[in-house]
């Protein structure tokens, strides 16, 4: 019987509660199955770094939205260094430093298969026109409009640095896609677009009343 040791988590801090739980029902998994100690020990660090990571971008987007006079109520953090397979896409509660609702996300396909997975472990990133890739940094969510995607609404995107500068130009908006899954298909992968960050037509109906009510910009930050 092996032992695991439990990170100490303050339940308003990343996932709290809900991480804590998760992580018992692996540890079940894990001496049903069989799995051995170091792949458990493996699956407890990625998660474990997982919530460090968090935290840590967490603590950045209070400080900028502050600094920049967005709105410092809520934000959007995408961490393209999760499977494309598993929600990594949050809506966060920056007032109570704790996570409001978490989904599925795409990123660009490149010069892969459209609507396929192809890059859903090691996706590229890209601020050229035409590479169908997404552009990884800050972006201020702008003026919401039609799209001819989904539920027929989007918002669009304005880069803050250099690495995603060119979003408008791009086209390159949040919207809803039908092809999105609302479960997490692990081991498979979330279809790729040409470099939108897209969700399922019931994850944008969750989060676009937050952004429609927010008042001031909201901060949207994709990173890997």
């Amino acid at each position: 019987m092996f032992r695991l040791k439990f990170p100490t988590l303050n339940v308003q801090n990343f996932y709290g509660a809900r991480f804590l739980g998760l992580i018992c029902l692996v540890f079940l998994f894990f001496c049903c199955a069989g799995i051995s100690d170091g792949d458990a020990a493996d699956y407890e660090d990625e998660m474990v770094h997982q919530q460090s990571k968090t935290k840590e971008k967490v603590q950045e987007a209070v400080a900028y939205c502050k600094e920049k006079g967005f709105n410092t109520n809520l934000c959007i953090l995408i961490d393209m260094g999760v499977h494309s397979g598993k929600n990594r896409l949050m809506l966060w509660d920056l007032r109570s430093d704790s996570l409001l609702y978490s989904c599925l996300v795409s990123h660009g396909c490149g010069w892969y298969p459209w609507s396929a997975d192809a890059s859903k472990e090691s996706p590229t990133f890209s601020n050229e026109n035409g590479s169908h890739l997404s552009s990884l940094g800050k972006y201020k969510i702008g003026e919401r409009g039609y799209s001819m995607w989904g539920v027929h609404v989007k918002y669009l995107l304005h880069g803050l640095e250099a690495s995603n500068s060119r979003a408008l130009a791009r086209t390159i908006v949040f919207h809803s896609w039908d092809d999105i899954p609302e479960e997490e298909p692990y081991p498979a992968g979330t279809p790729e677009g040409w470099g939108c960050p897209a969700v399922s037509n019931a994850s944008f109906r969750r989060i676009d009343p937050y952004l429609r009510q927010s008042g001031k910009p909201v901060l949207m930050w994709i990173y890997n």
